[in-house]
């Protein structure tokens, strides 16, 4: 009553051990993916964690840059800017991760909450009220006097270029997780299980426990097994080469660590910007807001401190030269795994599971 394994000679199978054989193929051949993916996905989640680390320690050091900056050159308005600082950079850190939102919104987020501030403290240091109603009616008027001129756009596109390819990055490599992940659980279907059993447990039946399979033999059942995985080779290619693309970018012009590293000083022209033009804007601002009240006394506008950029300090340096490394890294052992699933077969009849130097095999029928 044999399915599998029928052969002319006396047998010491029976159909339940046929049973048996097919579970442990079955079993087998998800280790054997999971071994060979093993590396591959090793590699993806170290450097997404790895990047991950790099891209927080240069955000920690362009919000603490940006933060110094209020508090040296900035003191009146420095307590109340640390939250729209803080929220600044948690946009920016929750855009790379890929949650829906924009890096524009994120800053004229920032630049709506900064503009009450500057005006109150720098422009204007004698309001004393500034009340919801008056707070908000300056967040909207930002929008329409633009008082920080063209810096607050400027910073809009230099950190759209930057961080949109460590965004893109930061989801290929979360999908070539899912990819891997997928083609682990791919289902055997029952020709295949059947044919791998006549391949690896037949000889089993005639006493032959020593004899593995041909090379091409086994080449042939892997093959026809794992067709529709190795359909993936063309898409994994073009996924390695968009990999590529993304960290040539992100290494280029759209160099992500400039980009975060020159947040302060887009924030300080902004700022010194506005302060430059305080009287025209004081104008506008009474007509469409009114007039605040005002301390008794003449009190001149805080002076305008100009800030001198900052010398870069070792941790920057570090991280800078810690993501570059990593990504070039990276993409060196991603370009060595371009042919993945086009050698997956090839892989699988490696090693211990055929005879390689052996002038007998099992061709599926017979010892040849």
């Amino acid at each position: 009553d044999l399915q599998i394994c029928q052969h002319r000679a006396p047998t010491c199978c029976t159909k339940k051990m046929e049973e048996s054989y097919q579970a442990a193929v079955r079993r087998e051949r998800t280790q054997s993916i999971q071994a060979l993916n093993f590396e591959l996905k090793y590699m993806i989640v170290g450097h997404i964690t790895a990047f991950q680390e790099a891209f927080e320690s240069l955000l920690r050091f362009a919000e603490n840059r940006t933060s110094s900056l209020f508090e040296t050159a900035y003191r009146p308005m420095a307590k109340e800017a640390a939250e729209p600082v803080k929220e600044l950079f948690t946009d920016i850190s929750l855009y790379i991760l890929g949650a829906e939102t924009t890096v524009e919104s994120a800053v004229l987020r920032f630049f709506d909450s900064l503009f009450p501030l500057v005006y109150s403290r720098l422009i204007n240091p004698g309001i004393t009220d500034l009340s919801e109603d008056y707070t908000e009616c300056l967040r909207l008027t930002r929008q329409d006097i633009n008082p920080f001129g063209h810096y607050s756009k400027n910073m809009v596109t230099e950190l759209s270029k930057s961080l949109w390819a460590s965004r893109m990055l930061s989801q290929a490599l979360s999908l070539g997780i899912e990819v891997i992940n997928t083609t682990e659980h791919a289902a055997l279907t029952k020709e295949c299980s059947r044919a791998l059993v006549k391949m690896q447990y037949c000889p089993h039946c005639q006493g032959l426990t020593l004899i593995r399979p041909c090379v091409g033999y086994c080449l042939n059942v892997m093959r026809g097994c794992l067709a529709s995985v190795s359909e993936l080779d063309a898409q994994w290619r073009e996924f390695i080469s968009t990999l590529e693309y993304l960290t040539n970018e992100m290494a280029a012009s759209h160099d992500l660590e400039i980009a975060l590293s020159g947040i302060w000083n887009s924030i300080n022209e902004a700022i010194l910007h506005a302060q430059l033009n305080g009287p025209q804007l004081s104008a506008t601002v009474d007509k469409v807001c009114g007039q605040p009240k005002q301390q008794e006394g003449n009190l001149s506008s805080a002076s305008i401190v100009p800030v001198k950029e900052v010398t870069e300090t070792q941790t920057f340096v570090m991280a800078h030269t810690s993501l570059n490394n990593k990504r070039r890294e990276f993409i060196n052992y991603m370009k060595r795994s371009r042919t993945f699933y086009a050698s997956i077969a090839e892989r699988l009849c490696d090693g211990d599971l055929v005879m390689r130097d052996s002038s007998t095999c099992w061709n599926g029928e017979d010892v040849v």
